[in-house]
């Protein structure tokens, strides 16, 4: 019995050790998981008819705003990945007209996005990359906490127009 004990013990302690051995990771990681969530129901959400809707002329439209997230998660997630964007920041917003190429373009960036923080271990949170938007080079982390804060910036806004049309958001829906 003894033995037994000692067994699990170890089995247990083994298994926490291990989802212990990428916290500022797995903490992006979840952070990224969030936010990309209310992203992508957002971009589902909004009717095609108010996807035009600005509240004041000066500002983007709720589908501008999603066309802009998309096109900026590529030039974040690219520098992170070390690699060359695949699209500018302006592509969507110049391309992506109608609320099916919007979402689809919103659903492509997640997955392109998806990779680098898949990838993302503590180890390479620390290696140096290309900055994002040609800054200078900096930690791999932080082109995708750059990411997460510039969504959850617009999120924000999209919150806003959601409200501003009488409906409830996502990250409000689930509460």
């Amino acid at each position: 019995m003894r033995n037994f004990v000692m067994t699990v013990m170890a089995i247990v302690l083994g298994v926490s050790s291990a989802a212990a051995q990428n916290p500022i990771s797995d903490s992006i990681r979840s952070q990224w998981n969030g936010v990309k969530r209310n992203i992508k129901e957002s971009a589902e959400q909004m009717p095609e008819e108010n996807y035009k809707f600005k509240p004041t002329p000066e500002v983007r439209s709720f589908g501008e705003i999603l066309a802009h997230v998309a096109g900026a998660s590529y030039v974040f997630c690219a520098a992170a990945k070390g690699e060359k964007p695949p699209f500018d920041e302006e592509h969507f917003e110049k391309t992506a007209t109608t609320r099916a190429a919007i979402v689809k373009a919103t659903n492509d960036a997640i997955a392109y996005c998806d990779g680098a923080y898949t990838a993302l271990t503590d180890a390479t949170a620390a290696q140096m990359v290309p900055g994002a938007f040609g800054g200078s080079q900096s930690p791999r982390s932080s082109a995708l906490i750059g990411q997460i804060g510039h969504d959850n910036e617009h999120y924000g806004n999209l919150v806003t127009y959601f409200r501003l049309k009488g409906m409830v958001p996502p990250s409000s829906k689930r509460q």
